[in-house]
């Protein structure tokens, strides 16, 4: 499989940067465009993998490989305000956008990277949500808590 994971986090700070219901909007069609064949990648190669199950675990650690290759500087473990900032984009890009692909093994996969990240970053348990739900939790800013 050739998908490049670490590629995806390469605007994650531009993304991050006053979050607004509008420019949430934006990005996430944004990422979605750029990233969502990748991401049909992902589900197609567990769905036709031999071991669902060992596949799933393969993609969380994909995922959690690639971003420490990109954000932990030849360390184990990355800065803690990076990886804050990682997983809300994961929360809001990575796990909607996969969800959007709207594949029958999307909510496993989510929730096998899920697992493997509470692992291999002890502290940052992530969960994800769809991107309708995140887009209505939004007032004017995120939450409304801005």
């Amino acid at each position: 499989m050739s998908v490049e994971i670490g590629c995806m986090f390469e605007k994650k700070k531009e993304m991050l940067k006053h979050l607004k219901k509008k420019n949430y909007e934006t990005n996430f069609a944004q990422f979605q465009s750029a990233y969502g064949q990748q991401l049909a990648e992902i589900t197609s190669y567990v769905e036709h993998a031999k071991d669902k199950e060992s596949a799933i675990a393969e993609v969380g650690d994909w995922f959690v490989n690639a971003v420490l290759d990109k954000y932990a500087s030849g360390k184990k473990k990355m800065p803690s305000y990076e990886q804050a900032d990682v997983n809300l984009f994961m929360i809001y890009y990575v796990f909607p956008a996969l969800l959007q692909t709207e594949h029958d093994d999307a909510k496993q996969i989510a929730d096998g990277i899920c697992k493997v990240w509470a692992k291999r970053f002890p502290g940052n348990k992530i969960g994800y949500t769809d991107y309708q739900t995140l887009y209505e939790s939004f007032r004017e800013k995120i939450l409304g808590l801005f």
